[in-house]
């Protein structure tokens, strides 16, 4: 197995983080919709903040392990078509998805106020229809750039 082969495998394996990630914000998002206890939106605060620990680590290997096999495979140079559309993609999903963070973050922040106050939340306070939206939009474009690398059209 040569260096270009590992590279591959953690190319890879950091879009599988990427994905894993985005599946538990969905998880998080949809399980957040009606809640009302303000101490289990907390909680889920803290696996917002694992997935978003693991989106990292997805995103920056796989624009630097995938830029590496650009410039180290023979078959590829970084300005073919579908690279630099899986680039464009990748800056719009990471973009849409730390919007969608932000959102999100916020609506945790408001549940540790309504704590400290001994307050309940309201049904859908912690629902955020822009963050919504940003998450769907990283989620397509994320599905978009992996069929653009499962496919690899023009090259």
């Amino acid at each position: 197995m040569g260096l270009n082969d590992w590279i591959l495998s953690l190319h890879e394996l950091s879009a599988f983080a990427l994905v894993a990630a985005l599946v538990l914000f969905w998880v998080l998002v949809v399980a957040s919709r009606s809640m009302t206890d303000v101490a289990l939106r907390i909680s889920f605060g803290r696996m917002q903040d694992v997935g978003s620990r693991v989106i990292g680590v997805g995103f920056v290997g796989t624009i630097g392990f995938g830029l590496w096999l650009s410039f180290s495979k023979d078959d590829y140079v970084p300005w073919d078509g579908w690279i630099v559309a899986a680039i464009i993609l990748w800056v719009i999903a990471g973009d849409t998805g730390g919007r969608a963070g932000a959102k999100y973050n916020k609506l945790l922040e408001r549940a540790q106020e309504l704590k400290l106050s001994g307050q309940e939340a309201q049904p859908g306070e912690f629902r955020s229809s822009s963050g919504e939206l940003m998450l769907a939009i990283s989620s397509l474009a994320t599905l978009l750039l992996l069929i653009d690398m499962i496919f690899k059209p023009g090259a």
